[in-house]
């Protein structure tokens, strides 16, 4: 919901980056953010700070997000529905019709440049994760599985390769995460390599998938 919140305010400011004030100064800027406050969502109670932006032309021109109007206190579980949206195949350009569609007026400041902003977003965040460090990282037990998207005819063969591990203390994580195609043993090698590379260099006691996955011919040879 933030990152949906700045990616809205950004378009906002571009929308009139050349309006100036007297001095020649941007006239529409940043002012910090309004008081934080709770909003109800679908995963339960989240404080959310919505930017301030100020005119200095004196036109009194204001931001509000679209997504959580002044005074709003329930949103309508954004943070899942937009992903969602994206994986069942709708398009950057057709997200606004689908938005109006479920949230009616509350959508209108989702462009396709604000999904596409969000969609650039949620790539670094996936870049990031997959870059941190599993030094000293030990698993005892691995589940692993392909999951297919059907977004687009050309990309029926792709899958996301989804690998969980359970630590000696119990605790599940999301070790892997990876494009693939289908559930091939190259996919499932290049996966495998990359977590070896950021440090993890024990494999797990057991491996529990099924038997069409390609992982198994390259997971004797990568512990």
């Amino acid at each position: 919901m933030a990152q949906a919140i700045e990616a809205e305010v950004a378009m906002f400011l571009a929308r009139y980056a050349d309006r100036r004030d007297a001095q020649g100064r941007h006239a529409v800027v940043r002012n910090g953010s309004l008081p934080e406050r709770e909003v109800h969502t679908g995963i339960g109670a989240v404080r959310v700070k919505v930017p301030r932006v100020r005119d200095r032309s004196g036109t009194g021109l204001r931001f509000h997000a679209a997504l959580l109007p002044p005074y709003v206190r329930r949103s309508q579980s954004l943070a899942a529905l937009l992903p969602w949206l994206y994986l069942k195949g709708v398009s950057t350009g057709d997200f606004p019709e689908a938005l109006e569609a479920l949230l009616e007026p509350e959508a209108p400041g989702l462009s396709p440049a604000t999904i596409s902003r969000l969609k650039q977003s949620w790539h670094e965040e996936l870049t990031q994760w997959q870059g941190r460090s599993l030094m000293g990282k030990r698993y005892v037990y691995f589940w692993v599985d392909g999951v297919s998207f059907e977004t687009r005819l050309e990309e029926a063969r792709h899958c996301i390769l989804v690998m969980i591990g359970a630590t000696p203390d119990g605790h599940k994580e999301l070790v892997g995460l990876w494009d693939g195609y289908r559930e091939s043993e190259q996919s499932w090698k290049e996966l495998l390599l990359d977590l070896k590379s950021h440090g993890l260099e024990h494999g797990p006691a057991l491996a529990i998938g099924d038997g069409a996955l390609g992982f198994w011919a390259v997971f004797q040879t990568w512990i």
